[in-house]
């Protein structure tokens, strides 16, 4: 299962991807899919066939985690007819 990330680049436009996992605190990269803006435009500064890239955590600001709908929880509520 993927995580919908938004990962903010220093000196570029933050960027949303998939990853598999996040990153630990030892780890020096993390491996994203489907990189886009975060409008779902194609990013500039890729090729059109890539499918994955493997960012430097030395060269990103922060990550913030995107939750998605199936994420949620459903709240069971009562209802009065």
């Amino acid at each position: 299962m993927s995580i919908t990330v938004l990962v903010h680049l220093v000196g570029e436009e933050a960027i949303m991807c998939e990853a598999d996992r996040l990153p630990n605190p030892d780890d020096t990269n993390i491996t994203v899919i489907n990189v886009r803006r975060r409008d779902g435009k194609d990013v500039n500064f890729l090729d059109a066939s890539v499918q994955s890239v493997i960012l430097p955590l030395a060269r990103i600001n922060f990550i913030e985690v995107i939750q998605t709908g199936e994420d949620e929880e459903k709240v069971v509520s009562f209802v009065r007819d």
